[in-house]
């Protein structure tokens, strides 16, 4: 612990935001960095505490604290105050293949569990992994580091998003020759295409997709496994499967009115907008554009955010956010005490945008859409919503959330996102390989375990544990690549 007074000599720093008038205007990541000597600042604010919650990676009271990869916290936030990047990096990247990626989306549960959290502002845990893992870019210590022994095994991963990408770098650090298959155009998965630009820009992500291809990972792309080539003869060229396919199947909002022309899931929304930003700078017009409609995004989560904040870019006329939910305390309240994941409301990026275009807040809590309205062509231009209150199901016992009769209200709109998270993985996949699934239509497979009901085959990621953070999508692909290391050799020294 190199500074033991630090975190009462230094106040937290966020990185600075561009304003939200100006971040409108364009696709780009909108966050700059501290000057080095300042972020050492923030690295000396780490207590290097007793019990390190923000490693922990453990559920309270039903929630994940801590880092659930397990990031060596303290020790590289004690090397950033010294100056020591190179070390610093080296610790990161052992427990964390992507900090580039962690470092700008993950929602941080490593500082919603920092010791320094109980009484005050908890450390820029999040913005300091991002420093470490931009320093070692820019020096030139990330490099690509093939292996030196092949073992002569074949491994496909089935899907090149987060989980997909850490097992495929887990498995050829181990010396299997592993090919990645990914049915879009680009590789990255949830990365490149549900993630917009301005909170991960994709040269990031084709840069560690150039890294990896230069340790010997090959990527075939725009081949849609269990179609356009069968499941037998994947089995048949390889060792493994690993299934790594995302749970990309969206929950859909069935309610009268839903043929209308003008709405689409929020999947398609976010994808089209950035294969035409990387195609065209939006200039072939393939996408669905937002450009002076009113606009409702149904689903107050991450994907509904992105929403508002796309269509904004778009230029549109006006945006409303539906949540099912109340909203949430502005703090947290006697009964989710810290170190649990702190459930209070928050304000992101593409609501703050809002805020500032429209002059309020999006969000409209406790609501839902009852029907769709389209004109004498069939196309959108209103919503019936009506409010929602929790009441006691008397047959269950379980609280659900019903309509409140009278409380209905019309919307305008010519463009609704449905946004409302997805049921699980798509069938073809798990037909194809006749894996068994779960009553959510996750790939099952025993507790703690990833291997499948398929011999050689094994699942990862959303596919596996449904629809989740980035940061458990890798500890889930390392993990998985560990089993498959195991399944292929007898043993296993992959961490």
């Amino acid at each position: 612990m190199g500074k033991p007074t630090g975190f009462l000599e230094y106040d937290r720093e966020n990185t600075q935001a561009v304003s939200p008038a100006e971040r409108i205007k364009n696709f780009s990541e909108f966050h700059d960095p501290l000057p080095l000597e300042k972020r050492r600042e923030q690295g000396a604010r780490c207590m290097d505490c007793g019990v390190p919650f923000c490693q922990s990676g453990m559920v309270l009271n039903g929630m994940v604290s801590g880092c659930p990869l397990n990031n060596l916290v303290p020790e590289w936030n004690d090397l950033i105050y010294t100056g020591n990047w190179d070390q610093a990096y080296k610790r990161l990247n052992k427990t964390n293949c992507f900090p580039e990626f962690t470092g700008r989306v993950c929602p941080a549960l490593c500082e919603a569990a920092c010791t320094c959290g109980l009484n005050g502002d908890p450390v820029t845990v999040r913005d300091n992994e991002l420093a470490v893992i931009e320093t070692a870019f820019a020096s030139g210590q990330v490099k690509a580091r093939p292996p030196k022994v092949r073992t002569g095994k074949k491994v496909a991963v089935i899907g090149s998003g987060p989980s997909g990408l850490a097992a495929a770098t887990m498995l050829n650090h181990r010396g299997h020759q592993v090919t990645v298959y990914e049915r879009s155009d680009r590789p990255g998965g949830l990365l490149m295409y549900g993630i917009p630009n301005m909170k991960l820009e994709k040269q990031i992500v084709e840069r560690r997709i150039r890294l990896m291809e230069e340790e010997g990972i090959s990527f075939v792309t725009g081949v849609n496994v269990g179609k356009d080539i069968k499941a037998p003869k994947i089995m048949a060229e390889y060792d493994a499967v690993v299934l790594a396919c995302g749970a990309s199947n969206p929950r859909d909002i069935k309610v009268p009115g839903r043929k209308a022309k003008g709405i689409y899931f929020a999947v398609d929304f976010l994808k089209a907008t950035t294969r035409s930003l990387l195609d065209s700078n939006l200039t072939d017009g393939k996408y669905i554009s937002a450009k002076d409609k009113h606009v409702v995004v149904i689903g107050g989560g991450d994907t509904g955010n992105d929403c508002v904040g796309t269509a904004i870019r778009h230029g549109c006329a006006s945006v409303v956010q539906l949540e099912m939910m109340p909203k949430q305390p502005d703090s947290r309240t006697e009964n989710n005490p810290w170190p649990e994941w702190p459930r209070i409301c928050k304000t992101d990026y593409g609501q703050e945008e809002a805020i500032a275009l429209f002059g309020h807040d999006p969000r409209m809590y406790q609501t839902t859409v009852k029907e769709f309205v389209a004109d004498e062509e069939g196309r959108l231009k209103k919503v019936i919503v009506v409010k929602l209150e929790s009441k006691k199901d008397p047959k269950t016992g379980r609280m659900n959330m019903v309509p409140v009769e009278g409380s209905e209200q019309e919307l305008e709109a010519e463009l609704v996102l449905i946004a409302a998270g997805f049921l699980g993985s798509e069938s073809y996949i798990t037909q194809a390989f006749g894996v068994d699934v779960d009553g959510r239509t996750n790939v099952a497979t025993r507790p703690g375990d990833y291997q499948t009901s398929v011999d050689k085959v094994f699942a990862c990621g959303d596919m596996h544990r449904g629809q989740s953070l980035v940061v458990w999508a890798i500890r889930e692909g390392r993990e998985a690549a560990r089993a498959v290391d195991l399944k292929l050799m007898g043993y296993t020294n992959l961490e």
